[in-house]
């Protein structure tokens, strides 16, 4: 499938130093920002970072980094690996998937960079469709009736960009038993764990030929520090991501690998603060939703840090998106994920201004 005519970078890109400057980020999917001075200040024993050797660090991520990643996601050390970003660790897993005429399968609405990286990698694209109707589930049967020979990979993405939704760990796990049947891999993108709105869901780590990815830039809510990782199902498979990361981009910073840490050590202060934003915020949105007389519909997100609602008579919304930039309230458009009539939310990085940047959403909605 091609990228969408307006990619979701190229839409944030022009708006990122915007004059006068957008006073809402809505359409960011991240959390509430922490400073380096604030993060260093977690916990008992603030962190000293001066000493800090700018050396390599170990390709797979400092032995402190990656038990600290292991501890978050409910896993083991020796399965982890650290990568710049989720991206590097998309990268990784295409790049070792990719085969001759073969295709990944990937959600549709889903997070633009997995067509992109998976054509880059000479990987063909074939989406499963998530549906309003179905609440933007990820259907294990749907899922696997579009798999074959050709089928070099499968992701899921829980909880789902832009949708919300979330796909139990029992399901999950059900889909990555039938696909090693078939020899296929699944790749359980969790950037978004562990912020959840109904019952907790525990991490697909561990479950068997299930690959685990996600990064401090979401749910973590730390772009900045650029640091992801893939957790592998087995040894074997490990060894071989060590590898390519040791082509692609050798190492992370070892300043960086020290914040990340000292963060991830101290996560639940992190996410703590994230769940109480964004459970503000979301019933900021129950409100709009509820008063917009069907000129706003949705399908109340499960989970992370976006919402996809769409306008209720089908209209494309980059006019309304358009119209609330100039009004200093970004949103993602519709069309950045091909559904024009949609609009990607994210309600859980502004703590400040949000019910104000509702109510310019509220009000656009009566004009445009």
């Amino acid at each position: 499938m091609d990228l969408p005519p307006f990619a979701l970078d190229h839409w944030l890109s022009a708006y990122d130093f915007a004059t006068p400057p957008i006073a809402y980020n809505l359409a960011s999917s991240t959390g509430p920002r922490w400073s380096v001075a604030e993060i260093c200040a977690l916990g008992d024993t603030p962190l000293a970072i001066d000493d800090t050797v700018l050396s390599y660090a170990p390709p797979e991520g400092s032995v402190a980094l990656r038990a600290a990643i292991a501890a978050f996601h409910d896993s083991e050390a020796d399965r982890v690996v650290a990568t710049t970003g989720s991206s590097e660790a998309l990268s990784i897993f295409f790049c070792l998937a990719a085969r001759p005429g073969a295709h990944m399968l990937m959600p549709d609405p889903g997070y633009p960079a997995y067509a992109a990286v998976a054509q880059a990698w000479g990987l063909g694209t074939r989406h499963y469709a998530l549906t309003r109707e179905t609440g933007f589930a990820q259907d294990v049967d749907a899922i696997l009736a579009l798999v074959d020979g050709d089928t070099a990979g499968v992701v899921v993405n829980t909880p789902h960009n832009p949708s919300g939704s979330v796909m139990p760990r029992a399901e999950i796990a059900r889909l990555a038993a039938a696909l090693a049947e078939r020899g296929v891999p699944l790749l359980v993108d969790e950037v978004y764990h562990p912020l959840y709105f109904g019952t907790p869901q525990q991490s697909a780590a561990g479950i068997p030929n299930a690959y685990v990815t996600s990064d401090m830039s979401k749910a973590l809510s730390l772009p900045g520090l650029r640091m992801g990782w893939i957790i592998a199902p087995d040894a074997a498979q490990r060894a071989r991501i060590i590898d390519a990361r040791s082509y692609f981009t050798i190492s992370s910073s070892p300043l960086l690998e020290r914040l990340a840490t000292h963060a991830l050590e101290h996560s639940a202060a992190i996410t703590d603060r994230l769940k109480a934003v964004a459970t503000v915020n979301i019933a900021v949105l129950d409100r709009l939703i509820a008063e917009a007389d069907g000129k706003l519909q949705w399908v109340r997100p499960q989970g992370g840090t976006t919402a996809f609602p769409w306008l209720g008579d089908g209209r494309n919304s980059r006019p309304l998106c358009e119209a609330l930039a100039a009004q200093g309230v970004l949103l993602a458009p519709g069309d950045c994920f091909g559904q024009p009539a949609h609009i990607r939310l994210g309600f859980a990085q502004q703590a400040d201004g949000f019910a104000i940047a509702v109510e310019r959403i509220a009000t656009a909605l009566t004009i445009v």
